[in-house]
């Protein structure tokens, strides 16, 4: 973990307990994630209890407790997508993968994340990859989405 990035938001944000949700997301800008170390000393420096950064970390879909895969894999699970398959989409990259939802490839190549819905319902099933929308899939096309990436 890079010290001089944690120390300068910490220099930042010391002593400032209404910033944290400012200073968690200059840590997961940097970091892609929030490391336990950084949250631990946030938290001791900002004068906050280490449950609230936590319970603000957890609390918020943006931040996240565990590095991300190069490529974000992101299977739209909405009414449209599941009437048209979404969910065999699913279950044919989770086994491909061997994730499951949230997590990352042991090679770090690739995080599998499920929603609700991309707003995309006119092409489903949709399946998002690093911000690129991809629809009208089945399982064989999915699988070779990720040939690409």
């Amino acid at each position: 973990m890079e010290e001089a990035i944690l120390e300068e938001v910490v220099r930042i944000y010391r002593g400032k307990p209404e910033k944290l949700i400012a200073a968690l997301l200059a840590l997961q800008r940097h970091y892609g994630y929030l490391p336990e170390p950084a949250l631990r000393t946030l938290a001791q420096e900002l004068g906050v209890p280490l449950s609230k950064v936590y319970g603000v970390a957890t609390f918020y879909a943006q931040f996240r407790l565990k590095p991300r895969g190069k490529h974000t894999v992101c299977v739209c699970l909405g009414t449209a997508c599941h009437v048209r398959g979404s969910e065999q989409i699913f279950h044919a990259l989770k086994r491909e993968l061997g994730v499951e939802p949230g997590d990352t490839t042991a090679d770090g190549r690739f995080t599998l994340e499920v929603v609700s819905c991309v707003g995309a319902c006119s092409m489903a099933p949709v399946v998002v990859v690093d911000e690129e929308t991809h629809g009208r899939l089945d399982p064989e096309k999915a699988l070779a989405l990720l040939k690409k990436y």
